[in-house]
């Protein structure tokens, strides 16, 4: 079993930063895939950004490509999301998801698909 917790949301306005992070506990968080997705209201969780357990690959939605990146600290635990030039539409709950495998789980046409393991949400809202 692996516990994730969020943090770092909160109110920005659009051009601002917010650098959410994710800390991890239970079994050996270096071995798992990590990964970011988000649900705005009214609308389905969608695929943010994900890293392998060797942060040697990374991918990335195409909304948000450019403007977040995510890094891990397998030492700490912990993964990260920088979030830069946010926009209004990126306001949602932002969660934090870890697979049992050390790379993401693929669907069709090379999407992200969901983890096994999810945090509880932060809120990043983002004002016009």
């Amino acid at each position: 079993q692996v516990e994730l917790v969020e943090s770092g949301g909160g109110l920005v306005q659009a051009g601002g930063s917010l650098r959410l992070s994710c800390k991890a506990s239970g079994r050996t968080f270096s071995n798992h895939a990590m990964a970011w997705f988000r649900q705005a209201p009214g609308k389905e969780r969608e695929f943010v950004a994900a890293i392998s357990w060797s942060s040697g690959s990374t991918y990335y939605a195409d909304a948000v490509k450019g403007r977040f990146t995510i890094s891990r600290a397998n030492a700490e635990n912990t993964v990260s999301l920088q979030m830069d030039t946010l926009k209004p539409e990126d306001t949602a709950v932002y969660y934090c998801s870890a697979y049992r495998s050390p790379i993401p789980r693929f669907g069709a046409a090379y999407s992200i698909l969901p983890g096994d393991y999810w945090g509880q949400g932060t809120q990043v809202t983002v004002s016009s």
